[in-house]
């Protein structure tokens, strides 16, 4: 006897109600990776950021947008974040901000992606985040629906204008040029007007 397989869903199906959907940044982290001497990777947090989830009556009208305070890296390290805010770095000064905006989400077979423009260091270049969904539960404490999203990129920095780097031999520099982006959100329902 064959066990039928469970229908695949429908690529306009959503999980989440239509409306705007708010980030609760206490529940929601925003990381980064990057090689470093090319024997370990050195990962850094932002502390200050914001997204908006913005839900519609099918996944073509679904959109996200993100914006990431340039000053508020951490990386445990005071000098090493003053130097960060640089120009040579993430000019945090002059572009205070990274910017994503979503020009499409898709369903595919592990997840969605979303597809935008990313905007660092007064650079924008088209990005694809891989995004998974953890599913939407009622919090204890207040009573409200939330919904939790992972989403990851690689990225170039030299593509955003960040080169700075230091040779730590003939043909070896002490950053990666790659780095990965991970981000852990929290989103609140809309609630009823």
């Amino acid at each position: 006897m064959t066990v039928p397989s469970p229908a695949a869903p429908a690529v306009d199906s959503l999980p989440l109600a239509p409306g705007s959907w708010k980030l609760d940044p206490k529940s929601s982290s925003v990381t980064f990776q990057v090689r470093y001497l090319g024997v370990s990777n050195f990962r850094g947090r932002f502390d200050e950021f914001d997204a908006a989830l913005a839900v519609g009556a099918t996944l073509d009208s679904v959109s996200v947008t993100a914006s990431i305070e340039m000053t508020s890296i951490n990386t445990a390290f005071a000098d090493r974040d003053a130097h960060l805010h640089h120009a040579d770095f993430l000019n945090a000064v002059g572009e205070p901000r990274i910017i994503f905006v979503s020009t499409s989400v898709t369903e595919g077979p592990e997840g969605y992606e979303a597809t935008g423009d990313l905007t660092m260091n007064g650079v924008t270049r088209p990005v694809v985040l891989a995004v998974e969904y953890f599913g939407s539960e009622t919090h204890p404490m207040d009573g409200s629906l939330r919904a939790g999203f992972a989403a990851s990129a690689v990225i170039l920095r030299s593509e955003f204008g960040i080169g700075f780097n230091i040779p730590i031999g003939v043909d070896k520099l002490a950053l990666a040029d790659k780095v990965k982006v991970e981000l852990d959100l929290q989103f609140v329902a809309p609630t009823a007007s």
